[in-house]
């Protein structure tokens, strides 16, 4: 059986609306024209970036280690460590460039009140919900502004860390999260590859990605587990033998994704922007081993950001491009007049003193859908 995601015109439209709205780390107001000196390909441009968040202390808290963004209502950014915390950040842009300030920070717990996730990637629903990432089980919670009182969304079981499930290391399970326009699809995205999943034709490793659906106007605890998809995972461009992985996911005004794929080794760390369309992918719930018979995720690479400029950008270990560090967060924050996407990205330094939390502006341009 083929499931597939639909989205209505007007639910897309009502989300670019929104967007446009947020007015952060660039928005429409401070579109920049693309040119030369910031262009990563034919679709990106990197319009800027800021270390002004790197060795941060806020009320006594290390802001780093930062895995996952989200826009708020209100416009400020939530900011995820895989620490716990969950960090407010106020973003604007100067001539392209991003700068944040932390404005809030919350403690995230567990069931039993302790600080033990893994957290990598959030997503706040539109009663202010926050849903975030645990790669440790794998899990997804809920939670309010408080951070306390978490509800666990249900999980397949072929995603948990073995020997519960299928799932080898608990530092490649779920380190991404978007919810699609209309807020009825929820969609995770796992690292690596499950035990006994395989290749596609090309000879990429094949991770899965998770979808959670509800219905209109329900709450973000009536979230039920739904269609399951492969999706093909790029080599290593430094060591054929690795994968690089899924850092994030983010969902397009017109139902699409970006997906942030990146690695590390000793000459520097990779990452790959794709565009990924899952509308003709097959549910591969029933698949045991990948790739069986499943039509895979349809993804088309936007830019390989080792090709950007580095903007004069300083670096702490070696790199390909100085610009480069351990990007693992993403969010849509706007668009520009002519309908380019302002995405704002984030490393996560680690707590590495030979790693840097760097903030970046970037602009995409979206090829057609089936083009």
């Amino acid at each position: 059986m083929r499931r597939h995601l639909r989205i209505a015109l007007a639910t897309a439209t009502a989300a670019l609306a929104l967007c446009s709205s947020l007015g952060v780390a660039g928005g429409s107001a401070t579109a920049r024209a693309q040119n030369d000196d910031h262009k990563c390909s034919d679709n990106v441009d990197v319009d800027g970036f800021s270390d002004g968040l790197d060795n941060r202390l806020y009320k006594k808290r290390y802001v780093g280690n930062l895995s996952g963004l989200a826009v708020d209502s209100d416009g400020s950014i939530a900011a995820v460590s895989d620490r716990s915390l969950l960090f407010r950040l106020k973003v604007q842009s100067q001539d392209g460039n991003p700068s944040a300030e932390p404005i809030g920070v919350t403690d995230l717990r567990d069931e039993q009140g302790y600080p033990s996730l893994d957290s990598e990637a959030v997503v706040i629903d539109s009663d202010k919900t926050r849903l975030v990432t645990s790669e440790i089980e794998p899990s997804i919670r809920l939670y309010d502004e408080s951070g306390r009182n978490p509800v666990k969304l249900d999980m397949p079981k072929r995603l948990l860390v073995k020997p519960a499930g299928r799932a080898p290391d608990r530092n490649l399970t779920l380190e991404g999260l978007t919810l699609q326009p209309g807020g009825q699809t929820l969609i995770a995205s796992m690292e690596g590859p499950l035990e006994g999943d395989g290749k596609d034709t090309a000879g990429h490793t094949l991770v899965r990605l998770q979808s959670w659906h509800r219905g209109q106007g329900q709450a973000a605890k009536d979230f039920k587990i739904a269609a399951q998809y492969g999706y093909p995972i790029d080599k290593n461009p430094d060591n054929a033998n690795k994968d690089l992985g899924i850092s994030e996911i983010a969902a397009t005004p017109d139902g699409r994704l970006l997906v942030l794929e990146r690695g590390h080794s000793p000459q520097g760390n990779s990452a790959r922007l794709y565009l990924a369309d899952l509308s003709e992918a097959t549910d591969v719930t029933d698949t045991e081993n990948l790739p069986g018979s499943a039509h895979l995720v349809k993804k088309t690479l936007l830019a390989d950001l080792v090709t950007c400029p580095d903007l004069g950008a300083p670096a702490k270990q070696p790199q390909h491009n100085k610009l480069l560090d351990n990007i693992e967060g993403m969010t849509v924050t706007g668009h520009t007049p002519d309908g380019k996407l302002n995405l704002l990205l984030v490393s996560d330094d680690n707590a590495n003193v030979v790693q840097i939390t760097r903030l970046y502006a970037l602009t995409a341009k979206l090829p057609s859908s089936g083009s």
